[in-house]
């Protein structure tokens, strides 16, 4: 029943009145989908991409715990490594998951709350994803013979730190930047003159890809997100239409909760599972079919 319940949650939030009488706390509710969805994120900024983004953005890293979101943070609000074992792994399913556990725990706070707060820090982290992505793509990128792939890589290490071009090359957009900075790595790296002029040339052109690839990398990503989010709620569409999911709401109650199963003779079961599954009909109201 509970993705069902997840239903429920995600296109009602909470229920009509409730969330008018207390103001939600967007802090405390960024703090509980964190937990979840930026595990380790200061030594990972994509974090909140690859496990509540997007499976384009690398899928969820190896985790040793939630220390550096939890530190500091009330348990009440925030979720606990145990609750996590439940948390799925796919990026879409898990961001639903957090927003119907983070609505719980975090007072009148619905899923339009959860939109507005956290779908742009997940672009952020996105963008940050791409970045990686990148920077991934152009460490394959070795030199044919050791030598000039030494070159390359320490010539590239030293122009792509933060106090020159940076991972992202976008203060080196310029091309007297380029060669200032190039300029300065090349003194540096000693044995290197015979492959300077290749090198040189590699890296404008992984420069120029990388800052017109940037912006769309980053559209891609928000885009399949975006497709994703909009055929869950098709489906839940769907199944408003017909009554599949308020039916099957129905029979699950009567075979998990009733010893006479709703059936004959046992109207009252029924009526009362009926009851029970009732927030399927306000949920579907919601969606405005």
């Amino acid at each position: 029943m509970s993705k069902h319940i997840l239903l429920f949650l995600l296109t009602c939030g909470l229920a009509p009145g409730i969330a008018d009488a207390v103001t939600c706390s967007r802090a405390n509710l960024t703090r509980c989908l964190d937990s979840a969805c930026a595990i380790n994120v200061s030594s990972n900024p994509a974090a909140r991409c690859q496990y509540c983004g997007t499976a384009f953005a690398g899928g969820i890293p190896a985790s040793n715990g939630m220390r550096s979101v939890s530190v500091g943070t009330s348990a009440a609000i925030t979720l606990s490594e145990k609750e996590l074992k439940n948390a799925p792994s796919d990026p879409g399913a898990r961001y639903a998951w957090a927003t119907t556990e983070c609505i719980k725990k975090v007072s009148s706070c619905t899923s339009d709350d959860v939109t507005e707060t956290y779908d742009s820090l997940i672009e952020q982290s996105c963008r940050a994803a791409g970045i990686t992505a990148q920077m991934a793509t152009l460490r394959s990128q070795a030199a044919k013979t050791k030598t000039r792939s030494s070159c390359n890589t320490d010539i590239k290490s030293c122009i792509i730190t933060e106090a020159r071009c940076g991972a992202d090359w976008r203060a080196c957009s310029d091309d007297s930047d380029f060669d200032k900075f190039f300029s300065a790595c090349s003194v540096d790296a000693t044995g290197c003159d015979e492959y300077i002029s290749s090198i040189r040339s590699e890296l404008i052109a992984t420069r120029n890809t990388t800052l017109q690839n940037a912006d769309s990398v980053l559209d891609s990503i928000v885009t399949a997100y975006k497709n994703a989010r909009a055929q869950k709620l098709a489906t839940a569409q769907n199944d408003c239409r017909d009554n599949a999911a308020r039916t099957a709401c129905i029979t699950t109650v009567c075979e998990r909760s009733f010893p006479g199963k709703c059936g004959a003779g046992y109207e009252s079961e029924r009526a009362m599972a009926t009851q029970l599954c009732k927030f399927h009909d306000i949920a579907c109201g919601r969606l405005k079919i």
